[in-house]
């Protein structure tokens, strides 16, 4: 629940943000000089871009969020199997064992979205962002039904 407030609130602050950045790109154009109009103009894109960005992240968590949800109900959730360090921190060793057993799930049935889904889980878990997400978006597409990319 702490997470979904603390984005509600970044998304928030994020929409103020663009809509005064918006304000002052009119305010620009406004003035009527051909230099103030084309720096009103290229500060409208910036929101513009701010605001595409936040729509497809947010409904990327929400599409995530509905599998997590689909998966717990089916107790198919990864367990939290990792050991930590003193300080919390997740164990190297430890993520990268889970992550071979997770990559050999997921090569075993490449057309299953849970085993995609507990893959990106387990790419979180070793820090490796970017391919979380790209693992988490092949688990929507297989979900949806869309057709995914090899």
């Amino acid at each position: 629940m702490r997470a979904k407030i603390t984005y509600a609130v970044a998304a928030a602050v994020l929409v103020v943000y663009f809509v005064l950045v918006g304000s002052r790109g009119v305010m620009l154009i406004e003035t009527g000089t051909a230099l103030t109009v084309a720096f009103g103009m290229a500060v409208l894109i910036l929101p513009v871009i701010g605001l595409w960005f936040l729509w497809k992240n947010t409904q990327f968590v929400r599409k995530a969020n509905r599998l997590a949800a689909e998966l717990d109900a089916e107790g198919g959730l990864p367990v939290d199997e990792l050991k930590r360090t003193p300080g919390g921190r997740i164990d190297r060793d430890s993520a990268d064992e889970v992550f071979a057993r997770r990559k050999a799930e997921t090569e075993d049935a490449p057309d299953d979205w849970r085993s995609w889904f507990r893959l990106a889980v387990a790419y979180h878990d070793a820090r490796d962002t970017p391919r979380a997400r790209k693992a988490m978006q092949r688990a929507i597409a297989l979900h949806e039904g869309k057709p995914v990319q090899a």
